[in-house]
C-alpha cells in the first residue's frame, strides 16, 4: 500500500512538473514569435541545435534553467515572468522566508528555488539549489556570465570544462558560466548550494 500511494505521489509530481515545462516551453515561444526570430537563428545565438531548441519550445524535455536564463537576457524580460507568466513587482527588497522560494520544478534530481524571484530589475539570480544524490552521471549547461556556488550543506562534486572540484559545506566557486558546467551530490546524501547567476 505504502508503495503504491508513493508512486502515485510521484506521478501526480511528474504531471504537475511536466504542465509547468509546458507552460514555459509556450512562453518562450511567445517571446519567439513575437520578436520574429527563426529557430535557427536563437539556436545558433544559445550555443545549441536548432533540434535542441525545438525540443525545449516542444515543453516535452527538460528545460535548463542556464537555457530560460539566456532567454531571459535575450528579450530583455524577468526570468520570473518566463517561470511564472507574471511579472515581478517589489522595488525596494524582496524578503524570501526558509523553504518559501519559486519552486522550479525541472529535474528530478535538481529541486531549484529561486530567492529573489519577485524583485523587479535583479543585477542577479540567486536559487537554493537541492542536488539529489541519484545523480549518477553529470549533465553539463552553459550560460552567459559568471556564476557563484556556496555549499551549504554536503559534499557536492563540480566540474568546469576538464576542471573538476569536490566542494564541501563552506566551501565556494566563482567561475566563468560560458564554460560547460554540471554538478554531482557525492556520499549518497543529498548536497545543497547557494547559486548566484550574475
Amino acid at each position: 500500500m505504502m508503495e503504491t500511494m508513493k508512486n502515485f505521489k510521484l506521478g501526480k509530481e511528474c504531471t504537475i512538473m511536466s504542465e509547468q515545462i509546458k507552460q514555459i516551453a509556450q512562453r518562450i515561444r511567445e517571446l519567439r514569435e513575437i520578436s520574429n526570430f527563426s529557430v535557427e537563428e536563437l539556436a545558433k545565438e544559445f550555443h545549441i541545435t536548432a533540434e535542441q531548441y525545438e525540443q525545449y519550445e516542444s515543453g516535452n524535455v527538460d528545460i535548463p534553467v542556464s537555457f530560460l536564463y539566456a532567454v531571459a537576457n535575450k528579450f530583455n524580460v524577468e526570468l520570473t515572468a518566463i517561470l511564472t507568466g507574471e511579472d515581478p513587482k517589489l522595488h525596494i527588497y524582496s524578503l524570501v522566508r526558509k523553504g518559501k522560494g519559486l519552486k522550479v520544478e525541472r529535474r528530478k534530481d535538481y529541486d531549484y528555488q529561486n530567492l529573489a524571484y519577485n524583485f523587479v530589475n535583479k543585477k542577479a539570480e540567486p536559487f537554493l539549489v537541492t542536488v539529489q544524490p541519484e545523480n549518477k552521471k553529470i549533465n553539463f549547461n552553459t550560460h552567459v556570465g559568471q556564476e557563484f556556488n556556496y555549499v551549504i550543506e554536503g559534499t557536492l562534486k563540480i566540474v568546469i570544462d576538464k576542471h573538476e572540484f569536490i566542494l564541501n559545506e563552506g566551501d565556494s566557486l566563482y567561475f566563468d558560466s560560458s564554460y560547460p558546467h554540471g554538478m554531482q551530490a557525492l556520499d549518497g546524501k543529498p548536497a545543497k548550494f547557494l547559486a548566484v547567476i550574475i
